[in-house]
């Protein structure tokens, strides 16, 4: 095992050498930004508001409305989440989320911001929305990190919107989540809202948390899975446990199944960071290496079939209400497949 840990460490050091030699005209590290004529294609864009695919905002934020009005109207409301945002600026992710109200009080502030991102997301991704509107057979998701439900909800907008105009398919959406945190109450209740009042057969659409540790946790079925989310998620695993982390992804390309999608997505800019030796570099583009290989070689095991280095989700409050501050998000994402 210590081999294998030393060897993952030095594989990454190593690439990481040489693609930053070999590839000095394509990204110049540059007070921990990056500048390239190549990555003009990454400006800025902005995600839809709304999308045909998936059901409308407004329904969406109902959801946690409705799950969440005991804390919605409680006092202490402003002090769990003050609490949360200093563990999260501190980037101790453990401590953020190690009591109910804590968890509550994120679920209740920042999912549903997330929420109606990420169903704007996978409802403009052609891979993703094709998997979901499936008529016959069972998906299978797998969702890292998502313990606060965002990933369920914005998932079920988009699987219920899409089977709309097919109420009788026999097609299944069964979503593991997997999270170190215990959100399993958030998670149920977000989930029977989405059963009892968006999609036409209960039985359609299904999840199952699992407190865990992803880092230490063995995924028996990984090649059942067809789509796996890490979603603002690989920051807070690779400040935990950096060797795990890389074994983890190393994991998912020997263990997934060809044709299988895998989603990241995180805060873009220099948050998104990390240091290796006395140089910093974006967390994506040592994904890349990791699950695709060096720059212009592409021997990984992954291709990336959509990426955006920056892309906005900006609420309209013209068209939604909600009792807390809806937050735009900017973010990079990568739509990984497995050859």
């Amino acid at each position: 095992m210590r081999f294998y840990e030393n060897a993952a460490q030095n594989w990454v050091r190593d690439n990481f050498s040489s693609i930053l030699t070999k590839n000095a005209n394509y990204i110049t590290m540059v007070g921990g930004k990056s500048k390239s004529n190549e990555l003009d294609r990454d400006s800025p864009s902005t995600l839809p508001f709304t999308n045909e695919n998936s059901l409308e905002p407004y329904q969406i934020l109902d959801a946690f409305t409705v799950c969440f009005k005991h804390i919605l109207d409680s006092h202490e409301l402003d002090s769990f989440i003050q609490k949360v945002k200093g563990d999260l600026y501190n980037r101790d992710y453990i401590a953020a989320f190690n009591d109910d109200n804590k968890r509550f009080g994120y679920a209740a502030r920042w999912s549903p911001s997330r929420a109606l991102a990420y169903a704007s997301l996978f409802s403009n991704l052609e891979p993703i929305t094709e998997l979901l509107q499936e008529s016959e057979k069972v998906k299978r998701v797998l969702c890292v990190g998502g313990g606060a439900a965002s990933e369920i909800v914005g998932l079920g907008a988009v699987y219920c919107r899409l089977k709309e105009f097919h109420p009788n398919s026999p097609s299944r959406l069964d979503i593991d989540v997997v999270d170190i945190a215990d959100w399993t109450v958030v998670v149920n209740q977000l989930t029977n809202y989405v059963k009892q009042n968006w999609v036409y057969k209960e039985h359609n659409f299904n999840t199952q948390f699992k407190h865990e540790d992803i880092l230490s946790t063995k995924i028996d079925d990984l090649a059942s899975f067809d789509l796996i989310t890490l979603l603002f998620t690989t920051n807070e695993l690779f400040a935990e446990k950096r060797k795990e982390t890389i074994k983890l992804l190393q994991t998912l390309s020997t263990g997934c199944k060809s044709g299988t999608l895998l989603l990241i997505a995180e805060s873009a800019g220099s948050f998104s960071h990390i240091t290796i030796g006395n140089k910093q570099f974006p967390v994506q583009f040592l994904i890349d290496t990791i699950l695709v290989g060096k720059q212009g070689e592409g021997n990984g095991s992954w291709e990336i079939i959509s990426e955006k280095e920056s892309i906005w989700y900006r609420i309209n409050e013209r068209e939604v209400t909600y009792p807390l501050k809806l937050e735009n998000m900017r973010f990079f994402y990568r739509l990984y497949r497995r050859k």
